[in-house]
């Protein structure tokens, strides 16, 4: 519970911010998710079970809120906050910004961390061995690159030894040259012990508040918690919540090749025999057994491969995917599941033991510089072989009853003809459930869409929370001012966009709203009809500036100036642009969305997801498609008023809003803006 003390506390930081803040104007929502952030993770509600689901518009304020209701409660229970947000730009706003000035002005007594994956970090020891030793890595590119100009910059501080703050970007190859992975830059290696993903490391036990991306979160989890603290000792803030279904989806899935492996095992069994001449004598027993491993696997996977090419015919025709209806492998492919995920697994533990060895040796400097640093390269492109089969046979390897739990596919790369097996969970309910929510101290899953059709039962479902007694949901509305600050037009159209005439009444009459005298966003449902519209309008006279044409940053640079010299902009622009884009005051007026943002279930996981919910009797067009479809709507009309003195107006060239029976759930679940319907 919280006590008198904490909430006098609460009240005086809140003060304080308040009056640091310029020009601050006071926010009932935020008031209110600061109360009931506090009451959830106290136990006021549930002593066990301190979850909260909480949907907060844009302007509440809502980032300032968690850590003014968590932070102190955290300091005063002995407890680590992780923060997990979904996009960067979300971490750096909370690392460079919100975090700084709520350390300063709370007067609290905290430090924070940044915490990133191992591959975002350099090492600084395998960067002197490309500037030391430029005959062992001597390519064109590597030539004509300046490492010790970068070597520099980490003396000098002038740059922090991690991929986000070079001060011009890496080839993807270069940055593999010097990136942090376990095998080269070891803690137990003294060399290694000032690199910065060490350091990085060593800052979080003394910090006191984590943030993180989603990503790294359920890796963490996953693995038992190497990096963060343990969940019962942790007051997690998943932010951007709404992403974190499908984040977990992608990182529980896995996908391998089913073809042409014996080419890589081949190659495998030449490094182990390096390996033999090289080590001592006390390794020869675990080379010989890694080396049995890989044989054995190898044996295993060439049936698996005759099988696949038999089947490649009826598989592949006109297209390069094929998904297993009801999650069904063909019979040889679902006996093998079992033996190949167990002796993948075992080659991975014996694999483990060679690289410590290999490790020690060049430690102890036992080994020629060139030859030890190739070896550790190919063992560490084996070992992400082999982990790769180990992950796909042990989702093959699942049981799946009369319950489909996975969508199961395999898809054929056209460049090299080789064939790659697919698996992925349907729902991460269990998951998040088991490694998250059932031992964790307090969880606060926020976002500014996280209900679909004013209901948080879809996200419920989605997180593994439908079952927990102790859950409370909060909206909490944005202090704009929609009715006086926005307009929702729905102009009469002849067509509906399943019809082929669609794309040119589009063309006749998206003139009428593209204003002179405003900056304008037009969001489309296709890349084909975004293309087919803006050749269309450009042969009328107007400019626009299409998403794809140049980089994003460019075009909103582009944007940007000519909304400062008071010139008519046009943004073009696909799904990706209605989400994360920051557009405030004179920089969008006048928000135009061609169609609902339908997606096609064409992916074979949306694919098994329909077919899933169809075996139970459902409907997966109501279930899921249309509180999809209206969660992203919620997000594109979102873009349009990002402070307290924004205006504008959103016009939606879309008659299913009217003609359709889900056309008003969708309308009631956007903002109450005043309405203008041509119907």
């Amino acid at each position: 519970m919280l006590t008198d003390q904490l909430k006098s506390q609460i009240r005086a930081i809140h003060t304080r911010l308040k009056t640091s803040l310029p020009n601050y104007q006071a926010r009932a929502g935020q008031n209110q998710l600061v109360a009931e952030i506090a009451k959830i993770i106290s136990g006021t509600y549930h002593r066990r079970e301190r979850i909260g689901l909480i949907e907060a518009g844009t302007g509440t304020g809502k980032s300032l809120a968690y850590m003014l209701a968590v932070i102190p409660y955290a300091l005063a229970q002995k407890k680590k906050v992780v923060i997990a947000t979904a996009t960067v730009a979300l971490q750096e706003q909370l690392v460079n910004k919100d975090l700084p000035f709520f350390q300063q002005h709370s007067k609290l007594n905290f430090e924070f961390s940044l915490v990133k994956g191992r591959q975002r970090y350099a090492c600084i020891e395998r960067l002197r061995q490309q500037q030391k030793h430029p005959e062992l890595f001597a390519t064109v590119q590597d030539a004509a690159f300046d490492w010790q100009q970068l070597l520099d910059k980490w003396q000098q501080r002038q740059w922090l030894g991690d991929r986000d703050t070079l001060s011009s970007p890496l080839a993807e190859d270069m940055w593999q040259r010097i990136v942090a992975d376990p095998m080269h830059c070891h803690k137990g290696d003294r060399r290694h012990a000032t690199c910065p993903f060490h350091l990085a490391r060593a800052e979080i036990a003394t910090a006191d508040v984590l943030v993180v991306n989603h990503a790294l979160l359920l890796a963490d989890l996953a693995s038992g918690n190497s990096i963060l603290p343990p969940p019962e000792e942790t007051l997690y803030v998943i932010d951007e919540a709404h992403h974190l279904p499908d984040i977990a989806r992608d990182y529980f899935a896995a996908q391998a090749q089913l073809s042409h492996n014996s080419v890589w095992l081949e190659k495998a069994a030449k490094t182990i025999q390096q390996l033999i001449t090289l080590l001592p004598a006390t390794v020869m027993k675990e080379l010989l057994r890694f080396d049995d491993s890989c044989n054995e696997l190898n044996s295993l996977l060439k049936p698996i491969e005759r099988c696949i090419n038999e089947f490649k015919p009826r598989w592949f025709g006109d297209k390069t995917e094929y998904r297993f209806a009801d999650a069904a492998l063909p019979s040889l492919i679902q006996q093998q599941a079992e033996q190949l995920a167990q002796v993948s697994q075992k080659a991975l533990n014996q694999l483990d033991k060679v690289q410590q060895h290999l490790q020690d040796c060049i430690t102890e400097q036992q080994l020629p510089l060139k030859q030890s640093l190739n070896l550790l390269q190919e063992l560490g492109y084996l070992r992400q072989k082999i982990e790769q089969q180990q992950a796909l046979w042990q989702l093959y390897a699942m049981e799946q009853q009369k319950n489909v739990y996975q969508a199961r596919w395999v898809e054929l790369n056209n460049q090299n003809q080789y064939v790659i097996g697919h698996a992925c969970p349907l729902g991460v309910a269990n998951k998040l459930e088991q490694l998250l929510f059932s031992d964790a101290f307090a969880v606060i899953l926020c976002s500014a869409t996280l209900t679909a059709l004013n209901s948080f039962q879809y996200i419920k479902y989605d997180l593994g929370l439908s079952q927990f007694e102790g859950v409370q949901t909060l909206q909490v509305s944005s202090p704009f001012d929609y009715p006086q600050q926005g307009q929702l037009i729905i102009p009469k159209m002849k067509t509906e966009p399943t019809e082929q005439a669609y794309t040119d009444e589009l063309v006749l009459l998206l003139p009428k709203f593209l204003p002179d005298d405003q900056a304008s966003l037009v969001l489309f449902a296709s890349y084909w009809q975004m293309q087919q519209v803006a050749e269309a309008l450009r042969s009328k006279g107007f400019s626009l500036l299409v998403q794809g044409e140049a980089s994003r940053q460019a075009l909103l640079q582009l944007h940007s100036d000519n909304c400062k010299h008071n010139n008519r902009s046009i943004l073009f622009g696909t799904q990706s642009f209605s989400e994360g884009l920051d557009l405030p005051g004179k920089l969008l007026t006048n928000l135009v969305i061609t169609k609902l943002p339908f997606a096609v279930p064409t992916s074979p996981l949306e694919e098994a997801l329909a077919e899933a919910i169809t075996r139970k009797g459902g409907n997966p067009f109501i279930q899921l498609t249309i509180p999809a479809t209206a969660k992203k709507l919620v997000q594109a009309c979102g873009r349009l008023l990002r402070q307290e003195q924004d205006k504008g107006r959103i016009v939606i060239l879309d008659r299913r809003l009217v003609s359709k029976s889900y056309g008003s759930a969708m309308l009631n679940a956007l903002p109450p803006f005043s309405r203008n319907i041509e119907y």
